[in-house]
């Protein structure tokens, strides 16, 4: 046994390695869809880092319905050979706002001022 188990994994072509640059668009990329995502799905609190939480988890929901559904896979875009799913990033975070003000009732609500 190797002392270090997580250096057979950086020798491997399994590793995914991304540049900084690469991440910087990749964020920026699921930040837009995911406040395209809570703009759809009524949501309105939060910043460009809820967007960005919005768009990674849509597109992990939105591809997953697309999987299941046999959906194409539709406007994917490769950043540092890395695909990322826009169309399903926004579908998938409009699913995951509308679910949670489903859930959230009252919370999630616009209180009318008198």
């Amino acid at each position: 046994m190797s002392r270090r188990p997580w250096a057979r994994l950086l020798q491997s072509s399994a590793y995914m390695a991304i540049t900084l640059t690469g991440l910087l668009v990749l964020l920026v990329i699921a930040g837009i869809c995911g406040a395209l995502g809570r703009a759809m799905g009524g949501g309105s609190g939060g910043g460009f880092l809820v967007s960005i939480v919005l768009g990674f988890v849509g597109a992990l929901l939105g591809t997953f319905l697309a999987q299941r559904l046999r959906l194409p896979e539709l406007l994917m875009i490769n950043v540092d050979h890395h695909p990322f799913p826009v169309l399903w990033s926004i579908i998938g975070a409009a699913l995951f706002v509308a679910l949670l003000h489903l859930i959230g009732g009252g919370r999630y609500r616009r209180y009318r001022y008198r």
